[in-house]
């Protein structure tokens, strides 16, 4: 599989999780949230903000999925936020202990996924043949 092949895929898969995955939490609140069953309606009306925030996250891997060729710009930046989410799992930890394994894959999935996805980033840019100097004068006319 060629760089450009792998970027598109991991770029729609993460897409379709990450809006899958928020659109299970606006509806299901607390409830979608492994071993907890019931943590009051202000942890649940956050939950399923952040669900729906979590559900335009993927709209937005979909987005940079639709270009062509995808954007290196439209891959580092929400690659570079992804991590971020884990970094608040670690801080939870530390001040919390330890949360649900299910949280746990997941902080580590956030850790390990964005440096795959800034190796590919620009790859699609890159396979684009060069145009021919005249041709990119008129371009930019």
């Amino acid at each position: 599989m060629t760089k450009a092949k792998a970027l598109r895929v991991l770029v729609v898969t993460l897409g379709y999780a990450c809006v899958a995955s928020g659109l299970f939490h606006v509806p299901l609140g607390n409830a979608a949230i492994p071993g907890e069953r019931s943590a009051g309606p202000t942890i649940d009306s956050l939950g399923r903000f952040f669900g729906a925030i979590f559900a335009g996250y993927g709209l937005a891997w979909l987005w940079a999925a639709r270009r062509s060729p995808i954007p290196a710009a439209a891959v580092r930046w929400p690659a570079g936020v992804f991590p971020l989410g884990a970094f608040g799992r670690l801080l939870s930890l530390a001040t919390h202990g330890w949360p649900h394994a299910f949280q746990v894959a997941l902080g580590f999935i956030e850790l390990v996924l964005s440096p795959v996805f800034l190796w590919p980033a620009d790859a699609e840019e890159k396979a684009l043949p060069v145009p021919a100097q005249g041709e990119a004068a008129r371009r930019h006319a």
